[in-house]
Formats: structure tokens, sequence, C-alpha cells
């Protein structure tokens, strides 16, 4: 029998839970000046949600253990994943500006219990009393989110490029964002079958269809905010700023470095162009072969396929121009 803790929906002890992890460990990063723990705290928080809702609810039908294990194993790669690339790194240039300041560096991890929260409504209203309830076993339909989209990412690409060529990357150049979409719209999928129950309430039926809002949140994050913009516009101008480099390299001679500065390899000069081809030939988001990629309109990839404007750099704008400007001044002086 499932376990009433505050609400029948357990809406206000997983926020409770989240309020206690993240504020916990924003206090430990606030006071000891580091980033070692930001981004694991969040993952974490996803799994203790996932793992408590499931084992009060104390319904193990196929598509709570299908969900619920689902997030968990997806919430352990992402924090072990992120950790350890802080750990190697020694700290997150993102926070740099802010970890000093109480406020600001307090707004991020605020949001990032809205977040853990948000997103993981599908799992906890679906292991909560209200949906527990329902005895039926439910139909369990392959959305394809229990870990079938959990690629691995670590492949050799070209020379001198930022790129994965191998598996699904080769189609794709973020599978890891379509599989964390697909990921969680699936489970919102799992989760609103219970809707079709002849025996449950308006309300928790009404509640079932607004955790809507998960996926979206996660989709809207994605593309708008911290997954696309942050992957591909500021590669994009390292590898010009780095070609416009070498090639000043070839037509001027080289100064002896100063301290701290960065050597320039002539060859770089190419590392924009051969960029743009793999841009051209190689679909943002949706796993696509390349050669049927290619041949779709290009109208259709700048609307439909995602490759926004806002996404790419571009070297005739006014901040490539400045870029350049800067580049040539540097190396005059």
């Amino acid at each position: 029998m499932a376990i009433k803790v505050l609400d029948n929906n357990y809406l206000a002890i997983t926020f409770l839970i989240s309020l206690a992890i993240q504020s916990l460990a924003f206090l430990v990063s606030y006071t000891l000046q580091f980033d070692k723990i930001t981004d694991f705290s969040g993952g974490s928080n996803f799994f203790i949600l996932a793992l408590i809702t499931l084992v009060y609810g104390q319904t193990f039908l196929s598509r709570n253990w299908i969900a619920s294990l689902a997030v968990m194993l997806w919430a352990i790669r992402l924090a072990g994943f992120l950790l350890f690339r802080v750990l190697k790194r020694g700290k997150d240039d993102r926070f740099d500006e802010m970890r000093s300041n109480f406020f600001r560096f307090g707004a991020f991890w605020l949001f990032q219990l809205m977040w853990v929260w948000i997103v993981s409504l599908p799992v906890t209203v679906l292991n909560s009393p209200n949906i527990s309830a329902l005895s039926t076993e439910p139909i369990v339909f392959g959305s394809g989110s229990d870990a079938k989209f959990q690629w691995k990412a670590r492949t050799k690409g070209q020379p001198g490029l930022p790129v994965c060529r191998t598996g699904v990357w080769k189609w794709s150049r973020h599978p890891n964002y379509f599989g964390e979409i697909l990921l969680w719209w699936g489970i919102w999928l799992m989760t609103i079958e219970s809707a079709n129950n002849p025996g449950i309430r308006d309300d928790s039926r009404r509640l079932l269809h607004a955790t809507v809002i998960s996926p979206i949140f996660i989709t809207i994050l994605l593309l708008f905010l911290s997954g696309l913009p942050t992957a591909e516009k500021p590669v994009q101008q390292s590898l010009f700023v780095k070609s416009y480099k070498s090639k000043l390299v070839k037509n001027i001679p080289q100064s002896p470095l100063q301290e701290g500065e960065e050597d320039i390899e002539p060859e770089q000069e190419d590392l924009w162009e051969q960029y743009q081809t793999y841009l051209d030939q190689t679909s943002i988001l949706f796993p696509i072969p390349n050669k049927l990629y290619q041949s779709i309109p290009k109208s259709l990839k700048t609307t439909l396929l995602l490759d926004w404007s806002i996404y790419r750099f571009d070297e005739n704008s006014l901040q490539a121009q400045k870029l350049i400007k800067d580049i040539e001044e540097d190396r005059h002086e």
C-alpha cells in the first residue's frame, strides 16, 4: 500500500527534498568557493526523487519500474559524467563571474531546484498514491526512453576538429540532446497512459496531463538555453578565430611568444572551412544519414530540422568583423 507523505501526489515532499539538497550543496559550494558538486547535485537529486517516490508509492507495475529506472539510470550517467568532467578540469568556467556573489550564485541553484522538480513531475505523479491506487497493469509501449539513447560520445574525429564521427554521432551533432529530449517525452507518454483508466479521479487526470510541462521544459532548455546555444556558436567562433590567426601566422612574421600567449599552428587555417563542411553535412539534432541530410532542401534544414541561424556563427557579421579587428591589433602590438 502506498505511503502518503504530506499530499497524495508527492508534490510537496519532492519539492522539500530538492530544496534541502540544493540549499546544502549551494552553501557548501559558496563557502568553499568550488564547483565540484554543482552539477553532481542536480543529477543525484533526480535519482533520489525517482527512488523515494518509487519506494513510497509501493506500486511496482512495469510502467513504474521502467519510468523510475530510466530516470535513475539517466541521473547516474549525467551526475557521473559531469562530476568526472569538473574533477578533470578543476573548475567550471561558467561560474567564474558569479561564484563569489551570493545572490547570483544562489540564483543558479534556485534554477537547478526548479529544473529537477519540474522535469521529475511525470515520475513523481506516476508513483504517487493517487495514481498507484489504480491496480490495473497498463500496456507498456516501446517509447525508446529506457536507455535506448544513452550514447557514448568519446570517439576520434577529423584531426584538429572537435567533432565525433562514429556511431550515431556520424549522423547527428548532438545525439545526446536528442536522446535526452526523447527520454523525457517517452516517460511522459508512459505516465499519461494512466489517465485513460476509467477509475481515475478528474483532478488526478488533470494533474497527469499537466505533467507535460516536464518534457516541454527540458526541450526549451536544450534548444534555447543551456544545450544547443552553448554547444554550437561558441565552438564555431573559436574555430573561426583559430583559423584566422593561423592565416596571419603564414602572412606575417611571428614575433617571439610572450608569457601566456598561445602558439598558433599554421595548419589550423583550414579548421573553419572544414568545420563549415561538417555543419553542412551533419544534422544538428535528429540522427539522419549524411547523404540523405545533404539532399534535403536548405529551407527544411533551417526550419523543421532546427538548423536555425541562432546556432550559426556568421563570418560576415559585425561580431566577426570585431573579432578580426581585435586579432589584427593584437598581432601588431
